[in-house]
C-alpha cells in the first residue's frame, strides 16, 4: 500500500507517516513484512507498506492508502 506526499516537505513527511503505520501494526499485532520511504523527485515522496494478502483489508480499511500494488 502507498501514500504519495508532494511538495517541499514531502519527504519528511513519508518518513513520519511510516512511524504511524508502524504503530498501527504493532498495536493491533499485525504482521507487516516492510514499512519505508522513497523519494521520487524533488517535490514528490512515497510511504509503503507491504503485508499479506489476508491483513489488506484491514489496512486499506482504516488507513485509506493512496494505492496500492500486488508484490510477488
Amino acid at each position: 500500500m502507498i501514500w504519495d506526499f508532494k511538495g517541499p516537505e514531502g519527504l519528511e513527511t513519508a518518513k513520519h507517516h511510516c512511524v504511524h503505520l508502524k504503530e498501527f501494526a504493532e498495536i493491533d499485532n499485525l504482521t507487516y513484512y516492510e514499512v519505508n520511504h522513497e523519494q521520487v523527485h524533488e517535490f514528490h515522496a512515497i510511504a509503503f507498506i507491504t503485508v499479506d494478502e489476508t491483513d489488506m483489508k484491514i489496512f486499506r480499511d482504516a488507513l485509506k492508502p493512496h494505492r496500492g500494488v500486488v508484490a510477488s
